[in-house]
């Protein structure tokens, strides 16, 4: 399974042709399987332009699998570990959401596709993150 961050998706929707975007494409043509967290998808819709795109995508993205923590409390503490872990190596982290997205795709084995440098840094210190590289 392919979690598929927000970084992609939002290329992907304003048509952006990046490696990324590419390898999404290639995976939606060979119907392979994708997901994204509460967190992608919170991302996605609140950077709507307007109610009709809200819907539109509310539409689409709630029809595709999302993972989900099985224990949150965990998940959130081994996520504040992540972004610990990082800050005590000299990596200060955009977005704490990176955290629990990274955190989600360990949990369920899943492969991250990204355009994000967060997640490149947060690899750098939890080798188990596994992405597709660009």
């Amino acid at each position: 399974m392919t979690l598929v961050d927000t970084s992609v998706w939002i290329d992907f929707l304003r048509g952006k042709d990046t490696p990324p975007v590419q390898r999404l494409k290639a995976l939606l043509r060979a119907d392979a399987p994708i997901c994204l967290t509460p967190e992608i998808l919170q991302e996605i819709l609140q950077g709507s332009r307007d109610a009709a795109q809200f819907e539109k995508y509310l539409r689409y993205f709630t029809t595709q699998p999302i993972l989900t923590p099985g224990e949150p409390i965990q998940t959130a503490i081994a996520a504040a570990r992540i972004y610990f872990d990082c800050r005590r190596r000299g990596v200060t982290l955009r977005s704490s959401n990176d955290c629990l997205i990274a955190q989600q795709a360990l949990e369920h084995a899943a492969v991250l596709l990204h355009d994000d440098t967060d997640f490149a840094h947060i690899a750098e210190v939890v080798p188990a993150l596994r992405q597709l590289s660009n």
